[in-house]
């Protein structure tokens, strides 16, 4: 069900129920997942913001609001809620997008390519075809700073996307 493909030898490797998980290189986190479903359904789940709701806050946490202008140079923005009623609002702008295939996106940037006041990382999600009508998922984060990623991986960032990607998978099987 999962499968994994790098370059070099990663820093490390964890593999969860939502996807194998990389610490690969000094400044990228990569998870990797082979989905029964197709690019298609993939891809709008992550361009559609009533989908996106739906699946990218680990729990206890909940997306609560978005806006999505979803070309490149567009702004994106999704408000992350914690447990204790905490927001936390998460702005960035489309770097890239192949429907079905690529997705890019960066913090560096919020609205209108003004620059972000502490940037953190830029994500590419690729969507590969594979036989069956199945898709390789790819989310590669790549940080600013080897510090950031240490602090992506410090904030849970293995259980959490592992969960995130648990939870794309359960809802790409209902639409």
């Amino acid at each position: 069900m999962n499968a994994m493909t790098q370059t070099a030898a990663p820093l490390a490797t964890k593999t969860h129920a939502g996807g194998t998980v990389t610490a690969a290189y000094e400044r990228e986190l990569t998870l990797t997942r082979v989905f029964d479903a197709p690019p298609e359904t993939l891809y709008r789940a992550w361009t559609d913001p009533e989908l996106l709701k739906r699946f990218l806050a680990p729990h206890p946490w909940k997306i609560t609001r978005t806006a999505m202008d979803v070309r490149p140079g567009g702004s994106s923005l999704f408000v992350m809620q914690g447990p204790d009623g905490a927001e936390i609002p998460c702005p960035g702008i489309y770097l890239e997008l192949v429907p079905n295939e690529k997705i890019v996106t960066t913090d560096a940037y919020v609205s209108a390519w003004e620059p972000s006041a502490n940037p953190f990382m830029t994500t590419v999600l690729t969507f590969e075809r594979l036989e069956g009508n199945r898709t390789r998922y790819t989310a590669r984060c790549m940080h600013w700073t080897a510090e950031s990623r240490q602090q992506h991986e410090e904030m849970g960032f293995h259980e959490g996307w592992a969960q995130v990607t648990e939870q794309l998978a359960e809802l790409v099987a209902k639409i």
